[in-house]
């Protein structure tokens, strides 16, 4: 009699791996709190989806999140948050598609650049309906400094991090064509 075994998604090596990459993300965004809006997140979660797809970031995104706001503050803005890094990475599904993003990497750091306002638009839109706020222009034109701190964190983490996380994705990927 034959044994029915249903295929997982993800590996138990693959699983384990992910559970790196979102000790990661914890780490970092708990070492940078102190700075407003500057943390890694977003650039790891760009990084993971550009090398392992769209379902892997979002494994990372929403378990980072809900870790990170464990110790920071858990609310109904983590709502918000998982919804705003949901965004970016399924926008980084579509950008893939086309091999000029996937292999440049200045296209790669614009994206992450431009991701920090998309993830400010995403909020200042779910803030305004969850708050009750009135007038949407001004709370978001009130926070589009805070923004742009994370538009250059955003730029600066996917410079510095994309050498080493780009060769740790690329063996994950050969690992998993062996299997």
């Amino acid at each position: 009699m034959q044994e029915n075994k249903k295929k997982s998604i993800f590996t138990t090596q693959e699983i384990a791996y992910l559970a790196l990459v979102t000790a990661a993300c914890v780490v970092g965004r708990l070492l940078f709190q102190f700075i407003p809006n500057i943390q890694p997140m977003t650039a790891i979660f760009i990084l993971i989806t550009t090398y392992l797809g769209i379902s892997r970031g979002l494994v990372v995104n929403i378990l980072s999140v809900l870790i990170t706001n464990i110790y920071l503050g858990m609310g109904i803005w983590t709502i918000g948050q998982i919804t705003g890094f949901s965004i970016i990475i399924l926008l980084v599904g579509v950008l893939n598609k086309w091999s000029v993003f996937h292999h440049h990497l200045f296209l790669q750091v614009g994206y992450s650049f431009l991701a920090g306002f998309i993830y400010g638009l995403v909020l200042a839109v779910i803030d305004t309906k969850i708050y009750g706020l009135s007038n949407f222009w001004a709370y978001y034109l009130g926070g589009i400094s805070f923004d742009f701190l994370h538009a250059v964190g955003n730029s600066g983490f996917y410079l510095v991090l994309t050498p080493v996380f780009k060769r740790l994705f690329e063996k994950q990927v050969k690992r998993k064509q062996e299997l």
